[in-house]
């Protein structure tokens, strides 16, 4: 059976950084040792101290497949996923068809089964009238249900208060939300077509406003409170927002919070710059929302950090603000943006850790995943905080080939990463043996 051993990294873990030499056999992690002596037949990596992270799992992305693949695919975006440290995904439903039945969730994966570079799970998506399917979900196989609760089109908008109802009291697993409320924005493109004619990028967050937000997040708190559901509300935006989430260890939650990283990397102020291709729902909003969101993550109301990883062609994106699709590609940038918060002092890096790594490994249940720990699967990277990485366009790996953050200088450098024991990505480049990538499996 293969071996390599990693030889003196700073593994972060736990809330710890410690000086360690660490032995993956096969698809786990053998061994952490102060010192292991190598065997003839490991392959050896000399970590010279840099540092080795359990794998960022993603709880939130939107890789196209099926029907939308001229913008992503689970092959091309988990490749991209890979280069970026992100070992595990969770995908969302809103897909073409859109994924609201069991048989269309498990043609999803096997897709992914085919295709996948990284580990992998889906969501049902919620419709008004598709309860008998929710309740045929397992919750050892299944990650969730998505609830698009006044923030979608079709059959993914859930608003009538007898489904939502129906779905918060019978749901066998976790109930993850997005949550605008649609009335609300209504109300505020009403108030501003007094004022001018037509909007533009700057409007968004004024259409999408922390009211907005509230309004709906807090219907959801209130509905999970009622019905005793296990709720986690995605991509939070607003200081607003948060009173309405606890402080404290996730083990103890029922209901949890999430923010992703570009609300807390751009402001409103980006808009100037980057336009519609930094256009997300829900929209980036003031500074002062940005720096409540990193403190929440110090005070534990923000239990994890995902991207909500959605990529539109360059060419989708330049158009008239209304017409131009909401989201953007992140899955390759994610961790190092977290990793420059570390280098300016924002955060800790055991704290991007247990925000992308460890809970929500413990939020979903996550068999075996999200530790550095004996008899886990090796889900690793290996970083390096000397080094940097440039970013343009062409070296970006998404489908779409932009990134918001083009002509940027990260602080760290992603080495390595391996996916059940198998590197899957190393120096700038993605590895295309046989994909060791695995459907995730869930205790709970």
């Amino acid at each position: 059976m293969s071996a390599t051993l990693i030889k003196n990294a700073r593994i972060v873990n736990e809330g710890r950084v410690q000086q360690r030499d660490l032995r993956i056999v096969g698809q786990r992690i053998e061994k952490i040792e102060s010192h292991i002596i190598a065997a003839p037949t490991d392959q050896i990596v000399e970590a010279n101290g840099r540092f080795i992270l359990p794998g960022m799992i993603d709880d939130q992305v939107h890789f196209r497949e099926p029907g939308l693949t001229h913008k992503g695919s689970i092959a091309s975006e988990s490749r991209a996923a890979v280069a970026g440290g992100i070992t595990s995904y969770m995908e969302m439903p809103n897909v073409s068809p859109a994924t609201t039945t069991i048989e269309a969730l498990e043609r999803k994966f096997d897709i992914a089964a085919n295709n996948s570079l990284a580990n992998y799970s889906f969501y049902l998506g919620a419709t008004e009238d598709n309860l008998e399917q929710i309740k045929r979900l397992n919750p050892e196989t299944h990650c969730g249900v998505k609830v698009f609760m006044g923030a979608s089109t079709g059959d993914l908008l859930v608003e009538n208060p007898t489904a939502l109802e129906g779905i918060f009291r019978e749901s066998p697993v976790l109930i993850v939300t997005h949550c605008e409320s649609g009335p609300v924005i209504a109300k505020n493109r009403e108030a501003l077509l007094r004022k001018k004619s037509a909007f533009t990028i700057h409007d968004h967050p004024v259409l999408r406003d922390d009211e907005a937000c509230y309004a709906s997040s807090s219907y959801a708190v209130d509905l999970a409170k009622r019905h005793g559901s296990h709720l986690h509300v995605l991509h939070i935006t607003t200081e607003k927002e948060l009173s309405l989430f606890q402080t404290g260890p996730i083990e103890l939650k029922r209901i949890t919070a999430e923010a992703c990283v570009h609300h807390l990397w751009f402001s409103e102020e980006d808009y100037a710059v980057l336009g519609n291709l930094i256009k997300c729902n829900p929209a980036i909003k003031k500074a002062s929302d940005r720096e409540s969101l990193i403190r929440a993550l110090h005070t534990n109301q923000i239990d994890i950090i995902a991207t909500d990883h959605a990529p539109h062609t360059f060419e989708e994106k330049q158009v008239d603000f209304e017409q131009a699709p909401a989201g953007l590609p992140l899955v390759q940038h994610a961790l190092l943006t977290l990793l420059d918060h570390v280098s300016h002092g924002r955060l800790d890096i055991t704290q991007v850790v247990e925000k992308t790594a460890h809970n929500p490994a413990i939020r979903y249940g996550i068999k075996e995943r999200g530790f550095v720990r004996e008899g886990y699967f090796a889900d690793l990277v290996l970083v390096d905080d000397k080094q940097t990485t440039e970013v343009s366009h062409d070296n970006a790996l998404y489908h779409c080939g932009w990134t918001p953050f083009s002509g940027h200088r990260f602080s760290s450098q992603i080495v390595c990463t391996w996916v059940n024991g198998g590197l899957v990505y190393h120096n700038n480049k993605v590895l295309e043996d046989e994909s060791p990538a695995m459907r995730l499996v869930f205790a709970r």
